[in-house]
């Protein structure tokens, strides 16, 4: 059976390559029919931080990629490392070292080739207080055989002797995964490429695992070498690596602005593979039975966030409206949600989002026939409240650019067609198509086609020149309130406020 996992350091937010590299390794075990496993490397005292552990594991029950096993703690496993250790030191493997730097860089500064220089080889330092190097084998290759890049044959003479031991007796990373992948009878190791380097060095102290536990020590088992697979590098829009300060990289991010996780999920996967022919939104069911290992591709995946904004726009629009509606609840009634325990945008950073509008004036039943139309316009579900807030304040919030454009730079003409509106919308009947055909009366009377008619109105009612269809919304609204809004900005006009 396969045996995956993803292993992430909680050092900061969720980034989008860790979570691509989790959903490759949870695709990979669901097509396989195998195994997910989730291990937290915690043993950066000084960085690791538990409120990361928490949006890692909170992030990736949200993308639907929750673990087969209990999830594992590198902080627990000291005593394993300090056994493996000791079986590598007993079989000759490590040996300590005192060198500095400093020391190392002075004697190597006329080599050709950087690195250290084996100077503690023969010294035979003891253990205690030092690190400890792995003494890699003079000559030979390292194969590694990956299943997205081939074989690739690393020299041993090229490697130095690395650290895999610091003088604290803490395991480094490279030596720490080896020892867990073991005895978590890892079958493939998928992570990203930029861990190739390191690939060989933990096959070479994979194999003398191997040979310490055949040997006195007896510390464990024989245990196979996993596959392996080196996901491509993420790039941004203008093909630069990634980068936690120039980019939108964390997964956090993209949930607080309302992305569905199916959506960011299925874009996650086209990150270096794809279905086949020319699909991009694809079902959960297709990823699981067509995702192979084989079919990544070696080229570095460009992470374009309009692309992004754009599948996710197309799930949105699936949605049935009434799931639409109990979906934009985070950001309609949070007061609601989080007091029922559920997610909040914002309540982990304690800053719970709030709407523009007050708790006591929002309308469910409003926005329920809101909903449609705003769910044709909007690609994140954080786009909605500044879609509806006008039906929910006491007064609209007023875009001042809007009511320039709109209404000042022609006051005049605004106010004769706001005052024709105002006498026009008291008498004719309060549905959309009759809206439209009165307020199509009224700019031609003025003058104007239907969207130069439109523009005045639609700022006055909703305090912008975007939004929701406007005669629905007039309808929504109410005839009373509609009126009044109209009256209040041919008043600011008269008044000479804004113009």
């Amino acid at each position: 059976m396969t045996r995956v996992r993803f292993a992430p350091s909680p050092t900061g937010y969720f980034h989008v390559g860790s979570a691509r590299t989790a959903l490759f390794n949870w695709l990979f075990a669901r097509h396989t029919g195998g195994v997910f496993l989730l291990r937290i490397e915690d043993t950066d005292v000084e960085r690791n931080r538990e409120e990361h552990v928490d949006g890692i594991i909170s992030a990736m029950a949200w993308l639907g990629m929750a673990p087969d096993e209990a999830i594992e703690r590198q902080s627990a496993r000291t005593e394993r490392y300090r056994v493996a250790i000791d079986a590598l030191w007993e079989a000759g493997f490590l040996y300590a070292c005192d060198c500095t730097r400093d020391e190392v860089e002075a004697r190597t500064a006329d080599r050709a080739t950087p690195g250290y220089d084996g100077y503690c080889r023969a010294r035979g330092l003891a253990r205690e207080g030092r690190a400890l190097r792995y003494r890699t084998p003079d000559d030979g290759v390292t194969v590694v055989e990956d299943l997205i890049r081939g074989r690739i044959e690393f020299p041993n003479r090229a490697m130095e002797d690395f650290v895999a031991v610091r003088s604290d007796g803490k395991p480094l990373f490279v030596l720490a995964n080896v020892i867990d992948d073991r005895d978590m009878q890892i079958t493939h190791v998928v992570r990203g490429e930029d861990l190739l380097p390191t690939t060989p060095k933990g096959i070479l102290l994979w194999r003398a695992l191997d040979e310490a536990a055949e040997g006195e020590a007896g510390w464990g088992e024989v245990t196979p070498l996993p596959a392996w697979a080196h996901l491509p590098m993420l790039v941004n829009e203008q093909g630069k690596k990634l980068s936690k300060r120039r980019d939108p990289v964390a997964v956090e991010l993209y949930r607080e602005q309302g992305y569905l996780p199916e959506a960011f999920r299925n874009y996650l996967a086209l990150l270096g593979w794809s279905p086949g022919g020319d699909r991009e939104k694809v079902g959960l069911d297709v990823l699981v039975a067509e995702f192979r290992l084989e079919d990544v591709h070696h080229a570095p995946a460009r992470f374009d966030v309009q692309k992004l904004a754009h599948l996710n726009g197309e799930y949105l629009r699936e949605l049935p409206v009434d799931e639409f509606v109990a979906r934009s609840r985070p950001w309609t009634v949070p007061e609601e949600e989080a007091a029922a325990g559920r997610w909040v945008p914002g309540a982990a950073a304690g800053a719970p989002f709030r709407p523009p509008w007050p708790p006591e004036r929002f309308d469910e039943a409003v926005f329920v026939r809101m909903a449609p139309l705003v769910q044709e316009r909007v690609t994140r579900f954080e786009e909605v409240p500044g879609m509806v807030d006008f039906l929910f304040l006491a007064d609209p919030e007023l875009d001042e650019r809007s009511w320039q454009k709109a209404i000042a730079a022609d006051a005049d003409g605004a106010r004769a067609l706001l005052e024709g509106a105002i006498a026009a919308y008291q008498g004719c009947e309060w549905a959309p198509d009759d809206l439209k055909a009165v307020t199509l009366a009224v700019g031609e009377s003025a003058g104007r086609k239907l969207a130069k008619a439109q523009a005045p109105i639609r700022v006055a009612v909703t305090g912008r020149t975007v939004g929701p269809p406007l005669f629905e919304s007039l309808a929504v609204l109410g005839r009373a309130e509609v009126v009044r809004r109209l009256a209040a900005a041919v008043e600011r006009l008269s008044a000479g406020t804004g113009s």
